[in-house]
C-alpha cells in the first residue's frame, strides 16, 4: 500500500514527534528546520525519539528551507507561533494547488497562515503533545497527549482531515472534530496555567497545587473571554474547562484540579516548554505571541485580564534574565488574583 508523503515543517518537540512517528509507519517524510545542526544530524543518524532513557531511529530526509527543492502538498506546520508568519510565506509559493497546511501548533494561528496560503488550503488543529527537543536529531517523549484536527470555521469534518487523521494515529490518539476552535480555546485555559509555573523552578503539579488562586484566576481570565466569543470549549486528557469557568462549582473545581495534577504527575515531561526555552535553551518564548490573540479579544470585549497579562510581563522579565525564576512570583500572583 503506497503511503501519503509529508513535509513537517519545523522539527522541534511536535513536529518531530510527528516525523518520526509518520515516517515508522512507512509514509515518506521530509523535515524542514531552519537549524542546519539538527538537520545535519537527522541525515546522519536519523530522527531519533527517547523514552525512559532508551533511544529509537527512524530513517527520514531532512533539510533547510534554503536547501529544500521541490513542491509541497500535505504540510504539518510545527514551527514556533512567532515564526509562523516567515514559515507560511516561504510554504506559499511551493504549495501545490491541491495542497494544504495544518497548522500542528499552539495558539491561535490559522487566520495568518489563511492569509498566505487561503481558507481552502488551511486545516486547523489542537496538540497537546508533551515533548522536548533533546539535542539535535533527538526528540524526547513526554507522555501522551492529545490531537485533533478539523476544518476551519467549524465546518464538517472532511475526507481530507478523515484521512489525515488516520495517518497521524500512528502517533497515537488522534481524532477529528467540527469544533476544533473550542479545543484550541480550552487549551488556552490550560496552556496560561502551564506558562505561569515556568515563572519557578519546580515541577508543574506541584506548583499548580500550591498556588490553586492564581491558577484558577487565569482560567477564569481566558473562558471570560472565550464566553464572550459564544465558544463551546472542550474537554481534553485530564483538562475539564468547565470547571474552571467562572462561577463554576468549588467542589467540582477542586476535583478537577487534583484530577489535573494527578495526570500531570504520571507524564515523563514535569516542566513546560515555556520553562525549557527560558532555563536551557535561553531564548524567546512564543507563548506571549500565543496570547496576543485573548488579549485583543479582552480589550475588545471589555473583559479583564490582570492575571494574564501579568504572567505575560513575568515571562517578558525573565528572558532577559532567567536566573530570576523564582516561586515568590506565583506568590505576588496569587495576592494579585485574591485583590
Amino acid at each position: 500500500m503506497t503511503r501519503a508523503s509529508y513535509a513537517v515543517v519545523g522539527g522541534g518537540a511536535i513536529g518531530g514527534t510527528l516525523a518520526f512517528h509518520l515516517a515508522k509507519a512507512g509514509h515518506p517524510v521530509t523535515v524542514v528546520d531552519a537549524d542546519a545542526e539538527h538537520v545535519a544530524a537527522i541525515r546522519d543518524d536519523g530522527l531519533t525519539i527517547e523514552r525512559d532513557g532508551v533511544r529509537e531511529r527512524v530513517a527520514v530526509k531532512a533539510a533547510t528551507p534554503e536547501e529544500f527543492d521541490g513542491p509541497l502538498e500535505r504540510v504539518l506546520l510545527a514551527v514556533k507561533a512567532q515564526a509562523t508568519e516567515s514559515a507560511a510565506d516561504w510554504i506559499a509559493p511551493r504549495l501545490t494547488e491541491d495542497g494544504y497546511v495544518v497548522s500542528i501548533q499552539n495558539g491561535f494561528n490559522e487566520s495568518l497562515l489563511a492569509e498566505r496560503i487561503g481558507w481552502p488550503r488551511t486545516v486547523a488543529a489542537f496538540v497537546n503533545i508533551f515533548a522536548d527537543r533533546l539535542e539535535p536529531g533527538v526528540i524526547a517523549d513526554g507522555g501522551a497527549g492529545a490531537l485533533v484536527l478539523g476544518e476551519p470555521g467549524g465546518q464538517p469534518v472532511s475526507p481530507r482531515v478523515s484521512s489525515l487523521v488516520e495517518d497521524l494515529r500512528a502517533w497515537g490518539p488522534a481524532q477529528a472534530s467540527d469544533n476544533v476552535e473550542g479545543f484550541l480555546w480550552a487549551k488556552a485555559g490550560f496552556g496560561a496555567m502551564l506558562a505561569a509555573t515556568a515563572l519557578a523552578d519546580d515541577a508543574m503539579a506541584d506548583l499548580i497545587d500550591r498556588h490553586h488562586p492564581a491558577i484558577h484566576a487565569l482560567g477564569e481570565e481566558v473562558f471570560d473571554v472565550a464566553s464572550g466569543l459564544a465558544i463551546r470549549l472542550e474537554a481534553f486528557d485530564a483538562f475539564t474547562p468547565h470547571a474552571f469557568v467562572r462561577g463554576a462549582d468549588p467542589t467540582a473545581r477542586a476535583a478537577a484540579t487534583d484530577h489535573l495534577t494527578a495526570w500531570l504527575r504520571t507524564q515523563p515531561k514535569t516542566r513546560s516548554g515555556i520553562w525549557r526555552d527560558l532555563a536551557v535553551r535561553r531564548r524567546q518564548v512564543e507563548v506571549t505571541t500565543h496570547y496576543a490573540t485573548v488579549l485583543a479579544e479582552a480589550t475588545r470585549l471589555n473583559v479583564a485580564t490582570p492575571v494574564l497579562r501579568a504572567v505575560l510581563d513575568n515571562l517578558r522579565d525573565l528572558e532577559h534574565d532567567p536566573a530570576g525564576m523564582s516561586e515568590t512570583r506565583l506568590t505576588t500572583l496569587d495576592t494579585l488574583a485574591l485583590s
